[in-house]
């Protein structure tokens, strides 16, 4: 009786193994085939992710992109390593990141702005009426050095930011701890998204965790633009684009739905869009 009893509880034990191994197996099975490695959209909404001290460059990685992952000035990080003005970096290169130098001192970016026109210069104006006769000489006209701007001369392309896709903006910007970095818009997929002003593609990929197929494009030496989850990518690194031109489609990758994850960054930190953007009707 003893043994029978033994033997009905063996087999008890053996199915619960067996099922078990069958719930590990399935979910290592769903987790092989199913979508894309995306990670899930959570990752957007938790703290910012921890600087390590260095960073091994990796295929589709960009300059901008690491110092986008890790909220750095592009140009204090170019600075620290030693990398030229064409912010070039190659696979197996190692980046120093925890003793990254200040960015470099802001100054008018080379964009057309108007610059007041000239006026004559002192001592001239009256040079044709100057007297013949010899008079004691004037001591030289010294070139007053022009001051350093205390506030950087932003490009005619951001005085006018545009919204990059129609919709409802379903999540907002939150600088606290579980911070999330940009703005959700609501939208369906393949709607066009649109550039918010003119600049240059500095990262076209998938290679950022948590925000799907995304663009980042420059435009100027301290504003980046930021596009997210999207479905289709219609522009190239380096790349140039016009204020409003069509450079995505509108998709799901990495989320839970069919939104824009929008973001501007500034000095490599994230602000508001909502602060730029021009107010909706």
């Amino acid at each position: 009786m003893q043994k029978s009893r033994a033997n009905r509880v063996a087999a008890a034990v053996g199915r619960r193994t067996w099922k078990f191994l069958l719930v590990c197996t399935l979910a290592l099975l769903s987790a092989c085939t199913g979508a894309p490695n995306y990670a899930p959209v959570s990752d957007l909404h938790s703290p910012p992710e921890r600087v390590p001290g260095s960073y091994v460059v990796r295929s589709g990685d960009t300059l901008y992109s690491i110092a986008f992952r890790y909220g750095l000035d592009f140009r204090g990080l170019a600075a620290a390593n030693g990398i030229g003005s064409d912010y070039r970096i190659v696979p197996g290169q190692r980046l120093n990141l925890n003793d990254r130098a200040r960015a470099p001192e802001r100054t008018a970016v080379s964009a057309p702005v108007r610059r007041p026109s000239k006026t004559p210069t002192a001592g001239k104006t009256g040079a044709s009426n100057s007297p013949s006769k010899p008079t004691a000489a004037s001591p030289p006209v010294a070139r007053v050095p022009a001051r350093k701007p205390t506030q950087v001369v932003e490009t005619t392309a951001l005085t006018a930011w545009q919204w990059p896709t129609a919709g409802k903006v379903i999540r907002g910007f939150s600088g606290s701890e579980y911070a999330h970095k940009g703005i959700d818009i609501a939208g369906k997929q393949e709607q066009p998204v649109k550039a918010v002003a003119n600049g240059v593609v500095v990262y076209a990929g998938s290679g950022l965790v948590g925000y799907g197929k995304l663009l980042i494009v420059k435009h100027n030496e301290r504003y980046l633009s930021a596009y997210a989850h999207n479905n289709r990518l219609l522009v190239k690194e380096g790349e140039s684009i016009r204020q409003g031109q069509v450079i995505a489609r509108m998709g799901d990758t990495g989320t839970d739905r069919t939104k824009l994850h929008f973001e501007i960054r500034k000095d490599g930190k994230p602000i508001n869009p909502v602060s730029l953007l021009p107010k909706r009707n």
